[in-house]
């Protein structure tokens, strides 16, 4: 598949690794990939539109208004694009990114900008390890934006470290590889996907609760995955410092296992998948006390009645819905999550064992089997957003039987 074919809007900023982007518009060109170049003013200091339009083939824009008085349309650049890319990024114009400040044509059509968006940051060392660009580039990424970091070596300062823009070929490849990708198949367009992630938390009075370790993260990625594919997300996650920002992601918070049974079940009727990815609290205190229980004893007694079984409840309400539970396990683990997925009325479900380095809650990474009644997959130690395509390619798989 690659990038031929596809619509290649390059945004150059201000800064000296501007004059790579000869090579990386050139590559893309030869590759059938059809470019189109803007630039901030100060980014003319550096390369010049005639040597970019002449490797685009089309004109290269810096203003809203060419000097025969035509608009050049940010809005039809941006809804026109594939892809964009921000490449040299400069902490300016990363800053104006992040934060809205929409002062020339290059900020402008990215604030209207649909499409993903990669940045390849460029500047000196310690500008790059400034807190602030390295707050910006989080908030980047969390508006689901892909960062190609800087790299080391020597800067136009003279000195050396790390602030580089990455290689024209770096650059290249990452767009290819999110071509290649299932993000681009739009294979769940029209489906809405309902995801539950994160722990509950269970008050006990008004400061204290019980509650697990669970970071959320799992579900946040599942969520970002099936919206890469076209589909539109219901997020319900329990407490969890996890951020998405995405249009097709709707994103509901809540604390309690009973307000998660509630928040779940506004959406089930209307989803075509549900993966009940949370880590649900069993068990709730039966009083919650409403001041702050004081520590007069040696010893404290809690009473704890059973929450509302969130999964089971699906399962039993499931009409057309491709039910997908995780069942977290330290012994007898097959058998434990085969159990689970006959008695909840799955349809498949996803083990994580805590035996496994490396997977279970707060890791980045995961390592799990996948069970329906009649198969069985294992898969190898992986990061997160990876589990996350085996997930919904497993899930995609059984709906097409």
């Amino acid at each position: 598949m690659g990038v031929s074919g596809k619509k290649i809007l390059i945004a150059v900023s201000g800064g000296i690794a501007a004059y790579k982007i000869h090579f990386l518009i050139r590559g893309f060109v030869k590759k059938g990939a059809e470019v189109q170049v803007i630039m901030t003013p100060d980014a003319e200091h550096f390369v010049t539109k005639l040597s970019l339009s002449t490797l685009s083939k089309k004109p290269v824009y810096t203003d809203f208004y060419s000097d025969n008085g035509t608009w050049n349309s940010h809005v039809e650049m941006a809804l026109w694009a594939d892809v964009m890319i921000v490449a040299p990024c400069t902490a300016n114009t990363l800053a104006k990114m992040v934060h809205g400040m929409c002062d020339n044509l290059v900020i402008a059509t990215y604030m209207s900008a649909k499409c993903p968006v990669f940045i390849a940051p460029a500047m000196d060392l310690d500008m790059y390890q400034h807190p602030s660009t390295k707050q910006n580039l989080k908030l980047a990424e969390d508006y689901g934006h892909f960062i190609i970091p800087a790299e080391s070596g020597e800067l136009a300062s003279g000195l050396i470290g790390q602030g580089r823009m990455a290689e024209p070929e770096t650059i290249a490849k990452a767009v290819e590889d999110f071509f290649n990708s299932g993000h681009t198949n739009k294979s769940l367009e029209g489906k809405t996907v309902l995801i539950t992630a994160g722990p509950t938390y269970e008050a006990i009075d008004p400061v204290r609760f019980i509650g697990n370790h669970s970071s959320g993260k799992m579900g946040f990625s599942l969520a970002e995955e099936a919206s890469g594919r076209g589909a539109k997300v219901i997020l319900i996650s329990g407490p969890s410092s996890q951020v998405i920002n995405d249009k097709n992601v709707e994103l509901h918070r809540v604390t309690s296992a009973k307000e998660m049974l509630a928040k779940v079940f506004e959406f089930y009727e209307n989803a075509d998948i549900a993966i009940a990815s949370a880590a649900v609290a069993d068990y709730a205190p039966k009083e919650v006390a409403k001041e702050k229980i004081k520590k007069n004893d040696d010893s404290l007694t809690i009473e704890l009645i059973k929450n509302p079984d969130i999964l089971k409840t699906m399962g039993e309400k499931k009409s057309h819905q491709f039910l997908v539970g995780f069942a977290l396990e330290t012994q007898n683990e097959e058998e434990n999550a085969k159990g689970k997925l006959e008695k909840k009325n799955l349809d498949m479900i996803v083990l994580n064992s805590l035996r496994d380095e490396g997977a279970g809650f707060k890791n980045d990474t995961n390592k799990i089997k996948i069970f329906t009644r009649t198969e069985k997959k294992e898969f190898a130690l992986k990061s997160k957003d990876d589990v996350a395509k085996d997930i919904l390619n497993f899930v995609e798989n059984q709906l097409l039987k």
